[in-house]
């Protein structure tokens, strides 16, 4: 509304809101996110102003936990299940109407939905202690694993084949051993083809009116009342 009374009726034009998801990790950075198009960014723009509005309806210039840059490029940092949302930016700047140059005062709309993207069981423990990234640590000591144990039953077949003359109570077949992944979600969290088609794998926090009271991997639909905040693990 502010922006609307600023400008003068005549010379005032919009476009469409755009709208973005966008995947954070838990205890992570957002990447940056743009106040701008690609076609926008091609164009010559005049005296750009950025505003830019949280989840909570804050306006975010001068809040502790964001980086804003000059040109309208927003980070929140250290991000949060409670900090997911809405992220919204109006752009307003002038451009040069090439029939009558004049000067037309434009306002863009630029919306990005930011989704919490967990880790596995146990992040809440160990991955505030340490600096880097937990799912990709978790993820390759699974992996170190799988293949120590698949070691160990290679050297038992070898141990028990050239070093035993009894038929031993214990033998290792070839190509038995497998790992089997496990698809589940923290609660609170759940996966959804539909609505996050970009990232249909990821675990990623129930949106208002949903919650996950387990490891399941889906967010359930509350019946009233229903949960209003985020990353619900039951409904209130």
């Amino acid at each position: 509304h502010l922006i609307w009374n600023l400008v003068h009726p005549d010379r005032f034009a919009t476009r469409g809101l755009k709208q973005l998801n966008v995947y954070v990790k838990v205890f992570t950075n957002s990447p940056f996110l743009v106040c701008m198009d690609l076609a926008l960014s091609q164009e010559r723009i005049i005296d750009p102003n950025y505003l830019w509005i949280g989840p909570d309806g804050t306006d975010l210039r001068g809040q502790g936990y964001v980086n804003l840059t000059e040109t309208g490029k927003l980070m929140v940092m250290g991000f949060r299940v409670s900090m997911s949302g809405a992220y919204t930016c109006t752009l307003s700047h002038k451009v040069i109407e090439t029939t009558t140059q004049q000067e037309i005062e434009m306002v863009e709309a630029y919306k990005f939905m930011v989704y919490v993207n967990p880790f596995a069981p146990g992040w809440e423990e160990i991955c505030q202690k340490v600096p880097y990234d937990c799912e990709d640590v978790t993820n390759r000591r699974v992996r170190q694993a799988a293949e120590r144990i698949g070691k160990f039953f290679h050297q038992l077949k070898h141990v028990l084949k050239n070093e035993f003359h009894a038929v031993p109570t214990i033998q290792y077949v070839d190509n038995s051993f497998s790992m089997t992944p496990i698809d589940s979600c923290r609660p609170g969290f759940g996966k959804s083809h539909h609505t996050h088609q970009n990232c249909a794998s990821c675990c990623v926090v129930c949106v208002p009116g949903t919650y996950s009271p387990n490891n399941e991997v889906t967010c359930r639909t509350c019946a009233s009342p229903q949960a209003r905040v985020y990353g619900a693990e039951f409904c209130y």
